[in-house]
């Protein structure tokens, strides 16, 4: 007798209880979608709806090829106006020079560093809920990692886009990379500024392929699919398009040819967990290099060894909230999204926001604890000024929201409600933005009090980082228009009928639970 599948026994048990079965399932108030069992014993089933592998590919690929969405256009023209404004921003800085931005003396650097950190951490969340994640085997993230994934290609994008403008003479960025040139100058290698090009560009390559790599098996099958509607057209006007062809093409050159073979899957499970293993160390080492760039130096406020773990908890925090920021909305707004995130994923990811923001308010505290163990008056002062001086409403709305916000996440009801969960993970990403800018503005009180400056940024600063947000989403957008939003081999792998012991004569063995 063939032993029952978990999952498989939890869909038998929550058919008797009628909760989270079928596409017409009623909601409950305390198992929500029938995913938040409290039960040690009950596994929490990872997709609703009665799902089998046919619905799971239908549904998925239909995102893709059904008639663009309503809000989608609207949506798309507004990111890209805004992305042409953060472009032209960009081209008046070249043109101009940094004297456009609000750069002054003592605060050499100001949003343009800001703007690069906040963006690199950021792009955390999909390194760790792909790679580690992966690695301890936590099925939830199937739902979620190819939406993390393409949010941390797209924040590297917008975060690379800074070092290189904010040198001033951007036709000289190319100094950033250890190419000898005719005066025999080369880059300064103890500088944390050239640390940052490999960190961040060896993060990129290693995200890019992993992301793209995870994606061939669904190209292909959206391929194949495409090939059966070569004779579709779109009218543009006066003009017809074969987007039946155009698909069928574009689709088959980035699936590289794959053809679903045995040898073909083996390989790619393997090159999977190869390149889980080795952006393992990426999500530790990126944010602690990026972190050496202001704890390398003498200034006080900046010269600390809790630097490192701090921006890296910081970041998983904040990559975290713009996963979820990103990720309610496209549910609501997909049809049978839903079915995939469930609300345990959601609930899962409040509680990992929950961790690190508690581990980001302890390096709050603990900063103050080292200046003041420092038995340094300078160290001492600058705290006092980061709190209590010209910046305290930034210090506070950081730590109101990186510290406190979360800390509802405690109860039941805010790890449940997604509106109220998109309220907070917006209020993490301002705080987190907020972080870099505290930590930047005390450049603006060093030793001297001669020296002392106050910084405000220019409404060409604003508008280039708003423009990147635009860019952002621009990519984004097309990510979720063109490209599989969910790994569909990986949705379908913790189906129970994906397991070879499954009774496929049992009750329910086909429910997708």
């Amino acid at each position: 007798m063939s032993a029952l599948n978990p999952d498989q026994q939890v869909a038998e048990q929550l058919a008797q209880g009628g909760i989270g079965v079928g596409r017409d399932a009623q909601y409950d108030p305390e198992t929500i979608d029938g995913t938040i069992v409290d039960d040690p014993s009950i596994r929490a089933p990872l997709v609703l709806g009665g799902r089998d592998f046919h619905s799971v590919t239908e549904t998925i690929c239909s995102w893709n090829e059904d008639r663009t969405p309503k809000w989608w256009l609207p949506a798309f023209g507004a990111s890209a106006t805004v992305a042409g404004i953060g472009t032209l921003m960009i081209l008046y800085l070249i043109i101009t020079g940094v004297g456009v931005w609000g750069l002054n003396n003592p605060v050499s650097w100001g949003w343009a560093i800001v703007n690069f950190v906040w963006w690199v951490g950021i792009g955390h969340a999909g390194t760790l809920i792909s790679a580690i994640l992966c690695i301890f085997k936590q099925k939830w993230r199937t739902s979620i990692n190819r939406f993390a994934e393409a949010m941390t290609i797209f924040a590297v994008i917008c975060a690379g886009t800074f070092p290189g403008i904010h040198v001033g003479r951007v036709w000289f960025a190319w100094f950033l990379f250890p190419v000898p040139n005719y005066n025999a100058i080369w880059p300064n290698f103890r500088s944390p500024l050239l640390w940052d090009v490999f960190a961040v560009g060896t993060y990129f390559t290693v995200s890019l392929l992993f992301w793209y790599m995870g994606m061939i098996p669904d190209l292909a099958t959206l391929r194949d699919r495409a090939m059966k509607r070569l004779d579709a057209r779109a009218a543009l006007g006066p003009i017809e398009i074969a987007i039946g062809k155009i698909a069928a093409f574009g689709y088959g050159v980035m699936a590289m040819g794959w053809r679903f073979s045995f040898r073909g899957w083996q390989n790619y499970e393997k090159a999977y967990i190869l390149l889980a293993g080795i952006a393992t160390p990426l999500v530790l080492s990126v944010h602690s290099v990026v972190s050496f760039d202001f704890a390398v130096s003498i200034l006080p406020g900046w010269h600390t060894t809790i630097f490192p773990p701090y921006f890296v908890a910081g970041a998983i925090f904040s990559g975290f909230a713009m996963v979820l920021t990103l990720l309610l909305p496209a549910r609501a707004l997909y049809p049978g999204m839903k079915d995939f995130v469930t609300a345990r994923t959601i609930e899962n990811m409040c509680k990992i926001i929950t961790v690190t923001g508690s581990m980001v308010g302890f390096a709050y505290t603990m900063e103050f604890f080292i200046a003041w163990y420092s038995a340094s008056p300078y160290e001492q002062q600058a705290f006092i000024i980061r709190a209590f001086g010209p910046y305290w409403w930034a210090y506070f709305t950081m730590f109101f929201c990186n510290v406190i916000s979360p800390q509802v996440f405690w109860f039941k009801w805010a790890r449940t409600t997604p509106w109220f969960i998109f309220v907070i993970t917006i209020f993490v990403n301002i705080g987190m933005w907020f972080e870099r800018f505290v930590i930047v503005s005390t450049l603006s009180a060093d030793f001297l009090p001669s020296s002392w400056g106050y910084y405000a940024p220019t409404i060409v600063d604003i508008l280039t980082f708003v423009g990147s947000l635009g860019i952002f989403m621009t990519l984004f957008l097309l990510f979720m228009r063109f490209l599989p939003m969910l790994a569909i081999s990986e949705v379908k792998n913790v189906l129970p009928q994906a397991d070879p012991h499954v009774d496929p004569d049992a009750p329910h063995a086909t429910e997708g639970h």
